[in-house]
């Protein structure tokens, strides 16, 4: 099974709506478009408020970040998205696609043996200009 994760972001709708349409930052959009362009068995939201979430998941906007955590309090994100991501995927056989900043993968990486970064060490601008041009194909 393909599994696609995608990062939260803080721009979002400022109303409650699905977890795959309430991000509203261009990274986000353009994320889930390559995301559903990879034939993903399933794609979900790492969100640094709900852990792992489904795309049609309703909630309502928030202000939270793990950039802003303390390392402690990311190992314990970690550790909840990771009892979530084992009830829905096979960490040992499951490819699973990062498409989420260092901070968002850091404590889950070392937990999934067959896993693809594939926008690891770009900045923001290469990783917009990475989603539109794979987006075009």
């Amino acid at each position: 099974m393909k599994i696609v994760l995608i990062a939260c972001s803080s721009k979002k709708l400022g109303e409650k709506a699905k977890a795959g349409n309430i991000y509203s930052s261009n990274l986000f959009r353009l994320n889930l478009k390559y995301a559903k362009s990879l034939n993903a068995d399933r794609i979900f939201v790492i969100s640094a408020k709900h852990g792992l979430l489904e795309l049609e998941k309703e909630i309502e906007p928030y202000n939270e970040t793990l950039n802003r955590m303390k390392i402690e309090e990311r190992k314990a994100w970690s550790e909840k998205v990771l009892e979530k991501l084992k009830n829905v995927s096979d960490l040992e056989k499951d490819e699973i696609i990062f498409l989420a900043g260092k901070k968002y993968r850091e404590f889950l990486i070392p937990e999934i043996k067959n896993f693809k970064v594939p926008l690891e060490g770009l900045g923001i601008g290469k990783q917009l200009k990475f989603l539109k041009e794979k987006n075009e194909q």
